[in-house]
């Protein structure tokens, strides 16, 4: 039986709702009922219970994607399921085209080593302090960095005290007392052991990581290998993969060789060498290189948080292996999975077109200014007609609010988040921060500007 839908607007959108669902041409019937107020973000559920007498015959009712409407509470006075839609019009094709097929993000299959890479440096306190945020952005196990010639004599206070709060721990570090006295206060990696360290692993039931002895000859680990497989202890292997113009493209052919020497050898990919060292925005890296992971199956990333531009490169690679993982097991390309990654561009940023905007312009009859981005530019339009620029200052004069202090902030809030959505292209919508993805924290408005009203401002949404 075809499913049966019913779509509630409200009046300025009814006519793009039509339009976008005719031309969607669905597998199931619908109808579109218009509440009497202009904005459909000012519908709720106690205006729905109201003024609409029954479900009109659906199986199921769809909500404008800002709509504060109590979705259980409209179900058990209608008798059908009420959902929320896209935030936008023209999303409603994805909307249903990904309904079936919801990613679940919760798995993932690489382990994140987060390093704290100046532990000998910090106090105890603040080891357990970066800890704990690394875990909370994703880390699963904290990794104890020592610096070379550098004191560490609460190296074991750290360690122990981080089991005792429930954290994984490595150790991290070239000298072989480092590595015995982590392995001896309870850690459960030690990373980096060669042959010649080799005896530190009969010392300690750490968990070791191994390196070439001779940096980029794979051979030089075959020893350990056989070693450590003899006597059944688990290792993790790591061939060292080198920054740019340093050897990079020589050392992701090394990764590449060592797994298909040794397909079952469980590796490590040390990515902060990358993230680190290359001056560019770091959720495209960690996206390229959480990919190399999940083809060649490395199962453990060292990641590292140290230059100011890789403030979120925890974060970012935490998305990227859920991202990885989820699009391996479907069998599909990591697009269209989750938007987390997408921190500087959108997929889809300017949802209508110039002609589009100005038909919708011409429906306007209140004072109440609109903002909307195409590609051509910035687009400001109110009952008074429609302007558009692509340099927000050129649009003041236009404006009026020279004597309006509190309506001029608030443009000039929304018209400069317009301006960078249209430079970079991104998706603006008004009364809304712009979106970057996991590479921001805390973006939630501190003033809800939908009810943002400045003292003598013509500022205000219209029920009509």
């Amino acid at each position: 039986m075809t499913e049966r839908i019913l779509f509630i607007t409200g009046r300025l959108a009814e006519k793009q709702v039509r339009q976008v669902l005719e031309k969607m041409q669905p597998d199931f019937q619908y109808k579109v009922y218009v509440m009497g107020v202009t904005v459909a973000a000012l519908i709720t559920s106690d205006m729905i219970i109201r003024r609409m007498p029954d479900a009109q015959g659906a199986d199921r009712v769809i909500l404008p994607g800002r709509c504060r409407g109590d979705l259980e509470a409209l179900a058990q006075h209608f008798g059908v399921p009420f959902e929320r839609g896209p935030e936008e019009i023209k999303d409603l094709p994805q909307h249903f085209g990904m309904a079936a097929h919801h990613y679940d993000l919760s798995q993932y299959q690489t382990k994140i080593f987060a390093e704290i890479t100046d532990a000998p440096s910090i106090s105890v306190e603040e080891v357990i302090e970066r800890a704990h945020y690394y875990k909370a952005n994703g880390a699963d196990v904290i990794d104890i960095g020592c610096l070379p010639g550098t004191p560490f004599p609460h190296l074991a206070e750290c360690i122990r005290t981080l089991k005792q709060e429930g954290f994984t721990v490595s150790i991290d570090s070239l000298e072989d007392a480092d590595l015995l006295a982590g392995g001896q206060a309870g850690a459960d990696y030690m990373l980096s052991l060669t042959t010649k360290s080799l005896w530190i692993a009969d010392e300690v039931a750490t968990t070791p990581i191994l390196i070439p002895e001779t940096h980029g000859d794979l051979s030089t680990l075959d020893k350990a290998i056989e070693i450590l497989s003899a006597k059944n202890r688990a290792f993790i292997v790591d061939p060292i993969l080198d920054p740019i113009h340093f050897g990079f493209t020589d050392s992701i052919v090394r990764n590449h060789e060592f797994r298909r020497r040794y397909p079952e050898v469980e590796m490590m990919m040390g990515v902060g060498n990358l993230t680190e060292l290359t001056h560019a925005d770091t959720s495209g890296i960690n996206a390229m290189l959480l990919g190399i992971c999940s083809e060649l199956n490395i199962n453990h990333i060292l990641a590292t948080e140290v230059s100011k531009h890789a403030r979120r490169a925890i974060k970012e690679a935490d998305s990227a292996r859920r991202i990885m993982y989820t699009a391996k097991q479907h069998n599909t390309l990591p697009k269209h999975i989750a938007p987390d990654l997408l921190t500087v561009h959108d997929s889809s940023p300017f949802l209508n077109s110039r002609e589009e905007i100005e038909s919708l312009a011409a429906e306007i009859k209140d004072p109440s200014y609109r903002i909307q981005v195409s590609s051509d530019g910035i687009h400001v339009f109110n009952r008074d007609g429609l302007h558009t620029a692509q340099d927000p200052f050129d649009l003041y004069p236009q404006l009026h609010v020279e004597s309006d202090g509190g309506h001029a902030f608030y443009l000039g809030v929304e018209l400069a988040r317009a301006e960078i959505a249209w430079q970079l292209g991104k998706r603006f919508t008004q009364d809304q921060q712009l979106s970057w993805g996991c590479a921001a924290q805390g973006t939630e408005p501190v003033v809800d500007l939908h009810t943002f009203k400045p003292a003598g401002s013509t500022l205000k949404k219209h029920e009509d």
